[in-house]
Parts: C-alpha cells; sequence; structure tokens
C-alpha cells in the first residue's frame, strides 16, 4: 500500500461525514481506491449517488479499482491560500477502469514542473482528519 507522510497542503479540510461517501474517504485504509459500482449496469458512479448515473438501478455497492490512471489536465496552484504554501498540482486523474472515471485529485512525489497531461499516476493515500485522501503519484516506467 503506497502513503504519503508529506502533505503537498499546508492545510486541508475533511470532508463532511456522510454516510453515502463515508466508504471513499475511509476505503484508503487497506489501500484500495473505491468507487461505487453499478451490479445491473457494470458502470462506475462518481460522485457517489443513490442510483447509478447510466441505468438508473439503485443496485451499488463500493467496488475497488486497480488505482491506475492518467492525468488527464492539470493546474498548479501559485495563489497561497494559507502563508508559507509552495505550489502544488491540481490534477483530473482518469482511472483506467472507466473513460469518464475520473477525480480531482493531487499529483505528489515528483515537482510540479514534471507534471504532464498523459502522464501515468498512481494512488496513494494520505491519512488526516481521519480520512484517507486519495492522492496521485508517478508511475516508474519499466526502461
Amino acid at each position: 500500500m503506497a502513503t504519503v507522510d508529506d502533505d503537498v497542503l499546508i492545510s486541508r479540510m475533511a470532508p463532511l461525514d456522510d454516510p453515502l461517501t463515508r466508504f471513499f474517504w475511509t476505503s484508503g485504509a487497506d489501500g484500495q481506491l473505491r468507487f461505487l459500482h453499478c451490479a445491473t449496469c457494470g458502470y462506475f458512479s462518481h460522485p457517489p449517488g443513490p442510483r447509478c448515473a447510466r441505468c438508473l438501478s439503485a443496485e451499488l455497492s463500493p467496488r475497488a479499482v486497480s488505482g491506475l490512471g492518467t492525468v488527464h489536465t492539470f493546474t498548479v496552484n501559485h495563489q497561497q491560500w494559507v502563508p508559507g504554501q509552495a505550489p502544488y498540482v491540481i490534477a483530473i486523474v482518469r482511472l483506467d477502469e472507466q473513460e469518464d472515471l475520473q477525480l480531482t485529485t493531487n499529483v505528489c512525489g515528483c515537482d510540479w514542473a514534471e507534471v504532464t497531461v498523459g502522464m501515468r499516476v498512481r494512488v496513494c493515500f494520505l491519512h488526516r482528519n481521519d480520512v484517507w485522501y486519495p492522492l496521485f503519484e508517478p508511475v516508474q516506467e519499466a526502461r
């Protein structure tokens, strides 16, 4: 299980405690990234909702994904909203399991200037505020 000790943010807010999303914020405890998966049509729905975004079935349950994806787009935040905050990457990562399964997250484990569109990344988790935040780090390609 990949974990991150150094947070790219000086301050990180905890998500609201919501029974519908609790699985998402705690699933990193075992190193697995989970999304709601529809038993009827096989679609992953994110953000979590009470019904499948594709077929409207209520047969949804959390299912682990590989945690591998690609940086679809990103920006580097240079604004110091908190004094002393270093620049950090905010990215939309598309997960391998489904083209429209994506997450807005941070890329860590590299200098912000190294992040590119199309970069292969894998999930890692930051444990703060009693939740497991899914962040992504570059995949080291075999040479």
